[in-house]
């Protein structure tokens, strides 16, 4: 007989993961997915927001979310520097594949060291009001630490969505991996446009790092969790695909919570990339890929 207030409650927190899982693989979708670089240092970035926010939240009180609202644009200006190394040194002389990753490997482990260094193997929580309350609709429990990340991250999806529909450089950033050439044509710098959009996708790894420790508490090593997950949302959503990403990220938090809630949460992971190869078995471009 099914329990269905415990589906229900399965399914709502499904969603609420997948809406959180959205701000975690946007970043990687502009990059893998627009830009065809293979940043697998996304998670710690992500991991970085969250220590970002750990620290402001304990040492002024500033909420978690605002802090890592005002890093972004630090973020975002550190990740047009970290695209212009990565450019002069690999994209330019046409290295920007195997060389490339292990540039983006290397500083992994190289930003994972340092907030090992700083915060050890500890794991950190941050205090809001938001916490620990939840909305009660009947049998279903929302809660806010849950909800807000979900909020959040949707809303990063559409914002980039917009930003892509509406102006010059966010429709050059669609072009720039697909063909370079008309984009300069056209006006457009691919350099500068890869720059740009590099930036938005780090600057979108450190508010969702805030979310994260939202969520749950952090340690410096659990970054390396979100690896497969943010590329295979990525590669499940269409690659380019923004309302890809969030039919992907809603698919995998509802197929982990249910998982989870069944059978336990170490088959989690080994559910999740089963729906990923049946997917791309039945059709390899993903979900809203061309």
């Amino acid at each position: 007989m099914v329990n269905w207030d415990l589906l229900s409650n399965a399914l709502v927190s499904g969603v609420l993961l997948g809406g959180f899982y959205c701000a975690v693989a946007v970043g990687i979708t502009i990059a893998f997915g627009m830009l065809d670089i293979v940043n697998i240092a996304h998670p710690a970035f992500i991991m970085m927001g969250a220590f970002i926010a750990y620290f402001f939240n304990t040492s002024y009180g500033v909420d978690p979310l605002l802090a890592c609202i005002v890093a972004a644009p630090f973020a975002y200006f550190g990740g047009r520097l970290m695209y212009r190394l990565y450019y002069l040194a690999f994209e330019r002389h046409g290295e920007e594949s195997l060389q490339g990753l292990a540039f983006f490997f290397g500083l992994l482990f190289i930003i994972e060291v340092g907030l090992l260094l700083i915060f050890g193997v500890d794991y950190r929580f941050v205090e809001a009001r938001y916490i620990g309350p939840s909305i009660q609709l009947g049998f279903v429990s929302i809660p806010w630490r849950l909800l807000l990340p979900t909020i959040v991250g949707l809303a990063m999806v559409g914002a980039v969505a917009l930003f892509n529909a509406k102006t010059f450089t966010g429709r050059a950033i669609l072009a720039v991996s697909q063909d370079p050439g008309a984009l300069r044509l056209v006006g457009g710098n691919p350099v500068h446009i890869k720059e740009v959009a590099f930036g938005i996708s780090i600057a979108t790894a450190i508010v969702a790092g805030a979310l994260l420790i939202i969520i749950q508490p952090v340690e410096p090593s659990i970054g390396r969790d979100f690896i497969g997950r943010v590329f295979a949302i990525c590669v499940l959503g269409g690659m380019t695909s923004l309302p890809g990403t969030v039919i992907a990220a809603m698919l995998l938090g509802i197929a982990e919570t249910l998982t989870t809630t069944y059978l336990g949460p170490s088959w989690s992971p080994a559910i999740s990339f089963g729906i990923l190869l049946l997917t791309l078995g039945v059709r390899p471009a993903g979900i809203l890929g061309r």
